[in-house]
């Protein structure tokens, strides 16, 4: 891929015979886009709670530490709690633990309110900067960080990931996610991306969730080491019962060098749960960087009648649970 960008795919070969990447879409989003803007103070509205922990690294707040903060929600919480990062650097990993649900993450800006760490792991759950295990988590305006230094590729030195999501029911707005590799751990359960920025060069977002990303921006930072190019997705839907898979809607990708789609974790990994084990399709795709005459046999460009099950909120059963639909 060159600087310019495609709305949908930057696919310059065709890739190995059991991968499969995404479906991306660039139309008007049934169910999805008829929704207003959503910003922190209709998330705020949304969610209808006055209990607020305020974290300062200056000192303002309740607490200088986000983990500080999350530490201090009670077990067993139900009830909406907002945790209010405010502007800084917090150089700090920060876990959301499975009895904590019900927190509304909300920063002040993507570009203000950073969480970042620096390590490299074996394992990617162990390396990552934010660590989602609860349900019911949301967080607004806010960027997550792993800058490790960039080793050896396809190694243990390069799994350095800024956001390990193992709930279900989480939903991101206007965050951003940076690294190299593995950038984004969508591991397992339904979430909800919208307006994010995401930045990586080799499976940088990778998992089996069953998610929407709606209007993000995916940048792919060249990697020189590499004399294969990088991967944007790497699903791993675990047999032919996981409804598990990616749906990209109404994105952007672009960034400084060409780049796989995707390709699989193992034999049974795509991105939308369909009768074949291999299934990449688009849709309305556009862009200066979109050339769909290289793709791999199996890609498919659908019909608006075949889209349609993948462009509603209703393929994570979204109006039910995410805040901004209740």
């Amino acid at each position: 891929m060159n600087s310019a960008s495609s709305s949908c795919s930057i696919l310059s070969a065709a890739v190995a015979a059991i991968s499969i990447t995404l479906i991306y879409t660039a139309s008007t989003v049934d169910g999805i886009s008829g929704l207003a803007v959503i910003d922190a103070p209709l998330l705020t509205q949304k969610i209808g709670t006055n209990r607020t922990i305020k974290v300062d690294i200056n000192g303002n707040g309740d607490f200088t530490s986000v983990q500080a903060a999350i530490d201090s929600v009670p077990k067993g919480n139900n009830e909406w709690i907002i945790v209010h990062i405010r502007k800084g650097v917090y150089r700090e990993k920060v876990h959301i633990p499975k009895d904590k649900p019900y927190i509304f993450m909300r920063g002040n800006g993507r570009g203000r309110s950073i969480i970042a760490w620096s390590q490299s792991s074996v394992d990617n759950v162990e390396s990552a900067t934010l660590r989602v295990e609860a349900p019911y988590f949301t967080a607004f305006g806010v960027s997550f960080k792993n800058d490790a230094p960039t080793g050896v590729a396809y190694t243990s030195q390069n799994q350095s990931v800024a956001a390990f999501v193992a709930a279900d029911k989480v939903a991101f707005y206007h965050c951003a996610f940076y690294s190299t590799h593995n950038t984004l751990f969508d591991y397992k359960g339904r979430h909800f991306y919208e307006s994010c920025y995401i930045q990586g060069s080799v499976d940088f977002i990778f998992g089996r969730g069953r998610s929407v990303f709606q209007s993000c921006e995916i940048f792919v930072i060249d990697d020189k080491r590499l004399k294969i190019h990088g991967s944007i997705t790497a699903q791993n839907r675990e047999s032919d019962g996981d409804k598990s898979g990616f749906v990209f809607l109404k994105g952007k990708v672009y960034g400084t060098s060409d780049v796989y789609l995707g390709r699989a974790k193992d034999n049974d990994g795509f991105i939308i749960a369909v009768d074949s084990n291999i299934y990449q399709a688009e849709f309305h795709c556009h862009g200066p960087g979109y050339d769909p005459s290289n793709r791999a046999p199996w890609v498919k460009q659908l019909t608006e009648e075949e889209a349609a099950p993948f462009m509603s909120i209703d393929f994570i059963d979204g109006a039910s649970w995410l805040p901004a639909w209740l």
